[in-house]
């Protein structure tokens, strides 16, 4: 397996963990984040050819720019995932703040939208054309938690961007297809298996978690099909986490 990769929010949880899956399949790897020292961490362990590059991609200058550079360094890209996203403070929806809301939709869709376009310029017009991009879309793509409507709707929007995207890459040989996961073991889910979490029916349970290796081993299998072939959607869970039959 081989080619170049770019993985965005590459720095920390499920980003990490997958740009050095890829990287040990033989990809050379663009990590991307918006901080210089976990990225450098993390590239450090994915060892190899391995890239750090930062990159603000609720900015459309910055993801020109990263993107100029990639084409400029490699002459190609093969493989996006679009995996930075945030996830906002809980809250009812009537108290959702604003600038959390817009913070959210610029990360998670926003963001991925337009590393998106820059992909598919540089797919486009490559020899060989095309390549893969994968979107990482969150259970919330298709049930949501309480308290997490910011969340939630840029996720279900993710889905639909995955739809659009593979209906608009089939002519130029772009697949692109959506992996949902549920409590991969990161720092960000470490209140799920230890203080709890709140459940649909109000009160706080602790939930299951997975190695976030898993998620790497994943997004490796969805990056080394060939181009005539797609995984449109995978979800990857904890198997004893509380999602068929929520709420």
């Amino acid at each position: 397996m081989s080619g170049i990769a770019l993985v965005t929010g590459a720095g920390t949880g499920i980003g990490r963990a997958s740009a050095c899956a890829l990287a040990r399949s033989g990809f050379t790897v663009v990590l991307v984040g918006r901080r210089r020292e976990p990225l450098e961490r993390a590239r450090a362990e994915a060892g190899g050819e391995a890239v750090a590059l930062t990159c603000d991609i609720r900015d459309p200058d910055s993801v020109s720019a990263l993107f100029a550079e990639i084409d400029a360094r490699f002459g190609r890209l093969d493989l996006l995932f679009n995996n930075a996203g945030v996830g906002g403070q809980p809250a009812l929806l009537e108290d959702v703040p604003f600038e959390q809301w817009v913070s959210v939709v610029e990360t998670n869709l926003t963001g991925t939208f337009l590393c998106t376009q820059e992909a598919f310029r540089i797919m486009k017009r490559q020899s060989p054309r095309g390549g893969r991009i994968i979107n990482n879309g969150s259970l919330a793509a298709t049930v949501p938690r309480p308290r997490s409507a910011a969340y939630t709707a840029t996720k279900h929007a993710i889905t639909g961007l995955t739809r659009a995207t593979s209906l608009e890459g089939r002519a130029y040989d772009i697949a692109c297809g959506q992996i949902d996961i549920g409590n991969a073991a990161t720092a960000m889910t470490e209140p799920m298996r230890t203080t709890g979490v709140l459940q649909a029916d109000g009160t706080t349970g602790v939930e299951p978690t997975f190695d976030v290796g898993r998620v790497g081993e994943a997004v490796v299998y969805m990056a080394g099909l060939p181009l005539d072939a797609n995984v449109q959607f995978m979800t990857l869970m904890a198997t004893k986490m509380p999602f068929v039959g929520r709420g």
